[in-house]
């Protein structure tokens, strides 16, 4: 396929991401689809990425494999353990029958989760906070790790990706954004510990870098790793612009494959990601729970808010982005 702009000439041209070859450039990132219910993939899942791998694209990705069943954000949602072989490693090879490869998502929800199968009463994060997504489930908080239980976590991060590689994933996005387990470590917002895991971006920063180096053990250097970041958190005294072409600098030095320039947070600016109409409306069409309608009454028109669409919209911060990386980029 040949073009006359040179961008979209390069845009379709067959590419390498560290071991891997790519037939294009076009990588469908992770986004949750929904389509796992009680923790099990679907064929609604197959079928999903399987027509996106039809229609071309170089890569597809399947969306939020939890770490472990205390890193989901609900029950409905996969946790990357023996249950899930059999099943998760037949969607895997049937979605490579339509030509493209396939990555999966690595998460953990911290200490932002409405999981109804935790382990403790409470989930755990960076600090003590509040746990929004929780509350009406009666986690209203989230409490902070040991550092013998952030070392644990590492630990299981590893394990989890190691396990991604033995089914059949061809790459790993982690999650390294959006409020998530390891964004909290990250935001100053979420991260107030006092300890060699807060205080400034280096040691922020601590906890991601050592997960992404406990990931890179478990499955080899030539294999794909991508990184999602959230370039802001989108409320004042979070991550900013400023910060993150920082961030990007540290994770494309510590051997991240390629950086994934997202935006926003689930837990306090999520239609900064989106853009567009408010995501409220048909929230509160939706929801059953009556004190969950009510909360959304409530903080809904502050935490969704309205940003006006346009094409491209992350791109000019994403390119402040590229421009810090040397190795982060499909090539």
């Amino acid at each position: 396929m040949t073009h006359e702009n040179p961008a979209l000439q390069k845009c379709f041209s067959e590419a390498r991401l560290n071991g891997l070859t790519l037939r294009n450039r076009i990588i469908k990132a992770g986004t949750f689809e929904g389509k796992t219910p009680g923790g099990l993939p679907t064929p609604a899942l197959t079928e999903l990425h399987r027509r996106i791998g039809v229609g071309g694209t170089a890569m597809t990705t399947i969306a939020y494999c939890a770490a472990e069943n205390d890193g989901r954000l609900n029950e409905n949602m996969m946790y990357m353990e023996e249950y899930v072989r059999v099943l998760l490693s037949a969607t895997i090879a049937t979605i490579k029958t339509s030509g493209t490869r396939v990555a999966g998502q690595l998460c953990h929800a911290g200490g932002f989760s409405k999981n109804a199968q935790l382990s403790s009463w409470l989930p755990k994060g960076p600090s003590f906070g509040i746990n929004t997504l929780g509350a009406a489930q009666g986690r209203p908080f989230c409490t902070a790790l040991s550092v013998a239980e952030i070392r644990q976590r590492v630990a299981t991060m590893g394990r989890a990706a190691g396990f991604m590689k033995e089914i059949g994933f061809e790459a790993i996005e982690i999650h390294f954004g959006h409020g998530y387990g390891l964004s909290q470590f990250i935001s100053p917002i979420t991260n107030k510990r006092t300890d060699a895991y807060g205080g400034t971006l280096e040691k922020r920063m601590r906890f991601p870098l050592e997960v992404l180096a406990a990931v890179r053990a478990a499955v080899g250097d030539e294999f794909p790793l991508l990184g999602k970041i959230s370039m802001s958190d989108g409320v004042p005294g979070g991550v900013s612009y400023e910060d993150s072409p920082r961030i990007a600098a540290l994770f494309d030095q510590a051997g991240l494959d390629c950086v994934i320039p997202s935006d926003g947070t689930s837990s306090m600016n999520p239609m900064l990601l989106f853009h567009g109409d408010s995501i409220l409306p048909g929230m509160l069409e939706h929801e059953k729970n009556p004190l969950l309608k009510l909360g959304l009454r409530v903080v809904g028109p502050r935490l969704f808010r309205y940003y006006p669409y346009r094409e491209t919209y992350l791109l000019d911060n994403a390119r402040r982005i590229r421009d810090q990386v040397k190795r982060g980029q499909v090539c």
